[in-house]
């Protein structure tokens, strides 16, 4: 721990901005706690914790349930990712927000000191041992929500014994299928409980709430085929660019993982300048135009509502993102060859409701044939999704 602590400090020395954000916002965190600890008179604290946006997303139905079952209660919420801290320090759902205290066991006694912890809800893979061991010492009952585990992860290796002993901490491990339940129960962790993934509950009550974005509506009025592709990277763009120059009746919205200009310019070459940016958009440019390229974030989830298929980013890279923001719009979705590590993903490959591709012929094979099969394909979406939904509830009455 130490040694990555002294990492990220070299690397916000030399400018990395997230290290920096990192640095800063936990040398802050333990003073920021103290602080609030002096306003709380004794009032119990619910600690949830989330690794970054994603973890969050798990943990938000979680929340919003304590929020209006026990409104009383003070919910403190931790990030480690800086990325996770800046989207949702503001959430109003939680009476604190801070980063993780670094993980070491001085800061960690003295923040279990200063709080009167009622609970503790660790997201999917948080497993400091620091934390849990603290945790475990002031007898705080303490969770794990929408865990899921491999047989090729650390805890089961012949050299991993000492994390295999940290999830005896938990109080209840919430595991996301019946084969990670099974695979902890053989290595003789048995406080375990199937419920289920909470993105489910989360995904459908984003779709209850979806945005009306005028701008995508003209722009997807009158279109023959419409592909929303969110998150996309550049190796996702290239594919992209080529599929929409061969397709004349397909109109593209774009939504890219990340849209600082530089990204955004490189698109703009790709594309030789024929797109309309979201933020820019009139009548006149949307009506010339076949490709929406999104400049602006916190759309995403509601774009994919105006599509027929889905190509979801990030599989030529380290993995796909969120496919369930998709489906649960009865909707086709196609993702890049690196999905494995995602269940839902795998789901929705065996309800024959998406595809996963490896190049470009592939691509544009997958694409060609979401749109002429595109109610077969919804359907089984709509089907998977609702099947898994109840997560949060079984948590929820688990524990409370």
């Amino acid at each position: 721990m130490f040694v990555y602590f002294w990492i990220l400090r070299l690397a916000a020395l030399l400018g990395h901005k997230k290290a920096r954000k990192l640095v800063q916002g936990q040398k802050n965190a333990l003073a920021e706690l103290e602080q609030w600890a002096s306003t709380l008179n004794g009032c119990e604290v619910l600690w949830v914790h989330a690794a970054s946006v994603g973890e969050f997303e798990q943990a938000r139905p979680i929340i919003e349930r304590l929020r209006s079952e026990l409104p009383f209660r003070k919910i403190l919420l931790t990030f480690f990712s800086p990325s996770g801290y800046e989207l949702r320090k503001h959430y109003a759902m939680v009476d604190k927000v801070t980063y993780l205290p670094f993980a070491t066991r001085r800061n960690a006694k003295r923040m279990m000191d200063m709080l009167p912890l009622e609970a503790a809800l660790m997201v999917k893979y948080e497993f400091w041992p620091a934390y849990l061991n603290a945790l475990a010492a002031k007898k705080v009952p303490t969770y794990l929500i929408s865990a899921i585990f491999r047989e090729k992860q650390l805890f089961f290796r012949p050299w991993g014994k000492g994390y295999l002993k940290l999830l005896h901490a938990f109080d209840h491990i919430f595991v996301q299928d019946e084969a990670s339940a099974m695979l902890l129960k053989s290595h003789g962790v048995d406080r375990v409980v199937v419920a289920g993934d909470t993105r489910f509950d989360r995904v459908m009550e984003v779709r209850e709430q979806a945005k009306h974005l005028p701008v995508v509506e003209r722009f997807v009025a009158g279109a023959q085929r419409v592909l929303v592709a969110g998150s996309t990277w550049p190796e996702d763009e290239v594919l992209l660019v080529r599929y929409v120059r061969e397709r004349e009746d397909v109109r593209l919205v774009l939504v890219p993982h990340e849209i600082d200009e530089e990204h955004l310019h490189g698109i703009f070459n790709c594309f030789e300048g024929r797109y309309v940016r979201y933020t820019e958009a009139t009548a006149k440019k949307l009506h010339d135009c076949r490709v929406l390229l999104v400049d602006t974030i916190g759309v995403l989830s509601s774009i994919y509502r105006y599509g027929d298929v889905a190509y979801v980013g990030g599989g030529f890279g380290v993995s796909i993102h969120n496919t369930l923001e998709a489906a649960v719009y009865g909707m086709p979705v196609v993702f890049g060859p690196t999905w494995q590590k995602f269940r839902e993903a795998k789901g929705l490959l065996d309800a024959g409701a998406a595809i996963t591709v490896k190049n470009y012929n592939e691509f544009a094979a997958a694409l060609d044939r979401a749109f002429a099969t595109q109610d077969e394909m919804g359907a089984a979406a709509t089907a998977y999704v609702t099947s898994e939904l109840g997560a949060t509830g079984r948590i929820y009455d688990c524990i409370f």
